[in-house]
């Protein structure tokens, strides 16, 4: 097995071509049409019909260009545009399973990040599904940027362009090339843009032979070279995937890093989609795709709650009455509608749908959750009556269910979303599924008391429509068996862009509450009198009134009963301007059913709107159904299973797995009060921007560059935060009795760089280590970049003696490039070497047991006279 299990499904590339597999989404590729495509447009855009038209018109052409870029395989057939609820009713559908959370693209404004630049949001390894693309409502209705990216048909199907790194020196000539995708036969001419070139020529950078900063390639307007649709879309003669015959495996692009040198082509037809897709014989067309307007007015939620004897034990009945009650008074939005079901044998509406429009609502639901003692046996199955298409349903349940799969089918076409809560080692095995199948959210809750799982659960249970606004965010969630007489204690942050509607949640077990304190950062305290406390559900609220103030709260819960006893302290909140999105924070696993040894990989996500948050801790908590949980620092640091770095998507795998069953998935996030600088580029996936054409023999300069507004003052003035996420839940397999063979090799390092500094090589690179991200470098070195890709072990290799490697390696890494560029001189001769001194290495991060196998190319730009590039030492720092 490989780093990351790398069985690859084109998706890097191209998001689309991966939608079969797309999270609980109903998209299917029938025959050789994608069918169930979702585009979704956020609640904060105005209403616009020229929007709409806009959009079927690019898809329309996108079709025809797909079919044709993919050799008559695929075209997209039926499209689901989901409407915002903000827009006017106009005889739209009604969504099934389609949540603005679940779309493969977005239409959003660019929240501070890039202009209206359209990119591709793809943290995951080559061939992985990006997880949507964004169109700004700019980009789709001026047609003006048509001339800047291109037509927006060609542009949906490119979505892959990279420009670290815009020129490189080719070794078959020795001269610079612009960094194209496929060996291409593009025509056109550099010229200057910015003040670095003198007199409005490229100027050599005499240090690495390539042209400094400003240089621009400005392509003709006519072209024959028909590749590649992932670098430059907008030239009409382009239709073409760059394939085996013409991909430019030495260009330094994300491509190549990520994809190990294969090309655009051999990855898609590798996928899945495309094993049994053959191209069509005939002349015909596909027909244009068809479109579904659809549009969610009201929420409608129905909590469906177990009160059999499978509750019994462990405070389950009373933990169930504290979390409902708690997403009933705290989470569920405003306008929301709510009803209530019980089930043990058989199922009993407690409350029919009540529209939440006070708190008054809210407390007269809560009031019909279940106290009584539990008994009976469990039966999901039950009470299946009535329309639920559209709305939402939460079941949570504890006990096994052998005739659930009966109803499996009933209740997936019924067309509700099913969020499911399992309490417990015992809850039925299948009702994971359900979530699966519906788009809905898996979560597990663990019978220790002091986990707080149970309303992490339903704190995660959100409306998808992508109004952030009105969600609640869980700023704190946290627990500890508190011995008697001793208090647990920590401080959380509010930050500015939180601060309405927070609550201060504290549980405990015994029959009289802990003693509370809490402080705000201007040293007012909060005791129990201010807080609302009901003794029979064990819980205690404080609601601050108006905007909480922004900085350190401090909370401290002393256990005044004479035994030790679990507590608990939940802090929500929401965004305090209805104007400026709050912190927010996603999490998720790689997959939600996995067999050991396959990798798996945790994700966090941080953003403001789309905007990414640099510079976080965070800590992902894994907890099986029994035993101790695993504590993992996830990093952003572009290295191991980050992909990106500085995109504010932090990760790590996950390997060490200590039983077979569910496990829960928790993260907390902080971030201290410091100025952090934001990524100066657009980390992800992104159109390229044509600065201007050559026609007839004259440069046709294009509008500037959508402006990027630049987000480092957004950056700074978020300041310090705390948030908790809950990332539901996963189940694993085959796990061995421990102790565990070594079977992870460390990750390919992907961010392998070399450069010049007078007569000094200076690698770098940030390694992984022993056992996938959690490594020592052998360094090869050749003047052929494919001669260290596809013969690694026969070129020539750097001493690193004082490194010792094992029996585990990984892939090899990227291949770096360092030119020395010596200017043509007359003295020199044939026999003259040129030589370089020393070979510096950095490495980043740990170096240890493992060998991390990595390459490097070193070699000269030769000019009319022979020079000889030659290693005389190293140095390991």
């Amino acid at each position: 097995m490989r780093c990351g299990d790398g069985a690859p499904a084109a998706g890097w590339l191209l998001t689309l071509l991966t939608l079969a597999a797309a999270r609980g989404t109903a998209v299917l590729l029938q025959g050789d049409g994608y069918d169930g495509l979702l585009i979704a447009i956020n609640p904060q855009v105005p209403e616009d019909q020229k929007l709409l038209a806009n959009i079927k018109e690019m898809i329309t052409e996108a079709s025809f260009y797909l079919f044709n870029a993919t050799q008559r395989r695929v075209y997209f057939q039926n499209i689901k545009i989901l409407i915002p609820a903000t827009w006017k009713a106009n005889s739209y559908g009604k969504p099934k399973h389609d949540s603005y959370e679940k779309a493969e693209v977005i239409v959003a404004a660019p929240y501070w990040k890039h202009g209206d630049e359209p990119y591709t949001l793809q943290y995951g390894e080559c061939g992985n599904m990006g997880k949507y693309i964004h169109f700004t409502p700019n980009f789709l209705v001026n047609d003006y940027l048509i001339d800047v990216y291109g037509s927006r048909g060609r542009v949906f199907v490119h979505e892959r362009y990279n420009n670290e790194k815009p020129f490189y020196n080719w070794t078959k000539s020795n001269v610079q090339q612009f960094t194209f995708l496929c060996a291409s036969d593009l025509t056109g001419i550099y010229i200057c843009e910015k003040k670095s070139c003198t007199e409005g020529n490229c100027v050599i950078n005499q240090l690495t032979g390539l042209f400094k900063e400003g240089c621009a390639f400005i392509p003709e307007r006519t072209q024959t070279a028909k590749s590649s649709i992932m670098y430059m879309q907008s030239l009409s003669s382009v239709v073409e995937f760059c394939n085996e015959g013409n991909h430019n495996r030495e260009a330094p692009n994300l491509q190549n890093r990520m994809c190990d040198y294969r090309s655009t082509w051999d990855v898609i037809i590798s996928s899945m989609d495309f094993n049994n897709t053959l191209p069509r014989t005939d002349a015909s067309l596909p027909p244009p795709p068809t479109f579904s307007l659809l549009q969610k007015r009201d929420r409608v939620i129905c909590l469906v709650l177990e009160v059999s004897h499978s509750m019994n034990g462990d405070d389950r009945i009373n933990r169930l009455r504290q979390a409902a009650e708690f997403y009933l008074l705290q989470v569920v939005e405003d306008n929301s509608y709510v009803g209530i079901v019980t089930f043990n044998n058989e199922g009993e509406i407690r409350s029919q749908l009540h529209q939440i429009v006070n708190k008054h609502v809210r407390k007269q639901l809560a009031s019909y959750l279940p106290t009584a003692a539990p008994s009976g046996g469990t039966n999901i199955c039950v009470e299946q009556d009535g329309n639920i298409y559209g709305s939402e349903i939460i079941l949570l349940t504890a006990g096994e269910d052998g005739g659930i799969i009966e109803c499996f089918s009933n209740v997936i076409n019924s067309g509700s979303i099913i969020h499911t809560i399992a309490l417990g080692p015992s809850a039925a095995k299948e009702v994971e599924q359900l979530a699966h199948e519906t788009g809905g959210l898996a979560c597990f809750a663990s019978d220790r008391l002091d986990s707080n799982d149970l309303i992490d659960g339903f704190s995660a249970i959100s409306t998808g429509n992508g109004d952030t606004f009105s969600h609640s965010i869980q700023i704190e969630s946290a627990g500890e068996r508190t011995e008697s007489y001793k208090q647990f204690s920590r401080t959380v942050t509010i930050d500015s862009t939180v601060g309405k509607d927070t609550f201060f949640v504290v549980t405990w077990q015994t029959a009289e509450p802990p003693r509370i304190t809490l402080l705000d950062p201007s040293g007012k305290s909060y005791t129990n009198k201010d807080f609302e406390v009901n003794t029979v559900s064990q819980v205690a609220r404080l609601q601050i009134l108006g905007i909480a103030e922004v900085g350190e709260w401090t909370y401290a819960l002393m256990n005044t009963h004479l035994s030790l006893q679990a507590l608990t302290m939940t802090v929500t909140s929401r965004a305090a301007n209805s104007n400026i999105p709050a912190i927010n924070v996603k999490a998720h696993v790689s997959s939600d059913r996995n067999e050991y040894s396959r990798s798996m990989v945790v994700y966090a996500q941080v953003s403001q709107g789309l905007s990414p948050i640099l510079g976080a801790n965070v800590t992902a908590i894994i907890k099986p159904e029994t035993g101790d949980p695993l504590i993992l620092e996830l990093l952003d640091n572009g290295a191991g299973s980050d992909i990106v770095k500085n995109d504010g998507v932090y990760s790590r795998y996950i390997y060490s797995f200590s039983e077979n069953g569910r496990y829960n998935l928790k993260v907390h996030v902080q971030r201290a009060n410091k100025t952090v600088r934001p990524h100066p580029t657009v980390p992800w996936s992104h159109s390229m921007y044509i600065p201007g054409y050559v026609e007839n023999g004259k440069i046709q300069m294009n509008p500037p560059r959508p402006s990027v507004i630049n987000n480092e003052d957004i950056q700074t003035r978020v300041g310090g935060f705390s948030r908790t996420a809950s990332g539901g839940s996963f189940i694993m397999s085959a796990v061995p009795t421990r102790p565990h063979t070594d079977v992870f090799p460390p990750c390919k390092i992907i961010d392998f760089h070399a450069r010049t500094a007078n007569d000094v090589i200076i690698l770098s690179w940030t390694a992984s280590g022993d056992d996938l991200d959690q490594g020592q470098a052998e360094i090869r070195t050749s003047e052929s970049p494919l001669e260290l890709r596809d013969n690694f072990d026969k070129t020539m290799l750097v001493n690193t003696s004082d490194l010792t490697p094992t029996s585990l390696h990984s892939d090899v890494s990227n291949i770096a490039q360092a030119v020395k560029f010596v200017p043509p001189m007359d003295y020199l001769t044939d026999n003259v070497k040129y030589s370089v001194s020393r070979i510096v290495l950095l490495g980043f991060g740990l170096i240890t047991s493992i060998c991390l196998i990595t390459s490097v190319t070193i070699c000269a730009l030769k000019k009319r006279k022979k020079v000889v590039v030659t290693e005389t030492a190293t140095n390991l720092l």
